[in-house]
């Protein structure tokens, strides 16, 4: 209800983004909560999205998060706000001392990272780009599968308190094309864990025709986005293994951070 009904207020913007991104409070019979809020309004046209669509698809990926059961998006409404509709996601205050990303000498990851690729770091030198080899980033790669993100940042990774990680900015999802890139590419290839394969047999049965999932999604993306998304659930069971990158498309987001 605080989210969703709460009265809004703007204290700054988030300058940085592409798009129009507001800092906002949120007020509820006494409570109150900071919070991002995104209006349609500011929404910057793309080649390959329809325009006026990236709040809703910020809140279909909260939605399928949260039906996984990991709670890797922070709660994220669609709602009315000071300049008209738009995507109201709780702030979340990241915490320092969780490293994810790292820049590392030679040819190999290292013992607890994984290996993504080499990143140009100036003067014609080249370093091996890394992340860690972390559950929480391993649910997340399996999460970006399924809603088909196109932009997996090392800046959109925020590590919270009680060893929680979230990820942010979900705009670019959800799109009929594989257009999955991340930085999150340690474990292509690999066989998907016990606990993923559960999960994705969960959103299988939730995304089906009358599934609660698939209920919720039908409001926020197009059908043929809806069968997109099952058909890569379908494909991740299939196969049992986290995807690699396709080859049409840049398999890591610019910026990488």
């Amino acid at each position: 209800m605080l989210l969703a009904e709460g009265e809004l207020t703007v204290r700054g913007r988030v300058r940085e983004a592409s798009n129009a991104v507001l800092y906002c409070t949120v007020s509820y019979e006494g409570r109150e909560a900071a919070c991002v809020y995104k209006p349609v309004a500011g929404e910057r046209p793309l080649w390959d999205f329809p325009d006026g669509t990236l709040a809703q698809r910020e809140v279909a990926a909260y939605e399928v998060s949260e039906a996984t059961g990991w709670g890797l998006v922070p709660p994220t409404v669609l709602r009315d706000g000071p300049y008209g509709e738009g995507m109201c996601q709780l702030w979340i205050e990241g915490e320092a001392g969780s490293e994810l990303l790292a820049l590392v000498e030679g040819e190999e990851a290292g013992e607890g990272w994984k290996a993504v690729g080499f990143a140009e770091v100036g003067d014609g030198e080249t370093a091996l780009l890394v992340h860690a080899d972390d559950r929480r980033l391993r649910r997340l790669a399996v999460l970006d599968a399924v809603v088909n993100n196109a932009d997996r940042k090392g800046g959109h990774l925020l590590p919270a308190a009680e060893g929680r990680l979230y990820g942010i900015d979900h705009g670019v999802t959800f799109n009929v094309e594989n257009k999955l890139r991340t930085l999150l590419w340690g474990w292509a290839g690999e066989s998907l864990t016990e606990e993923a394969v559960r999960v994705l047999e969960g959103l299988r049965d939730a995304l089906a025709e009358g599934g609660a999932l698939a209920g919720r999604l039908v409001a926020l993306i197009t059908p043929a986005e809806l069968d997109a998304t099952r058909e890569r659930v379908a494909a991740l069971l299939r196969t049992g293994r986290h995807p690699q990158p396709s080859g049409d498309w840049p398999a890591i987001p610019w910026p990488p951070v």
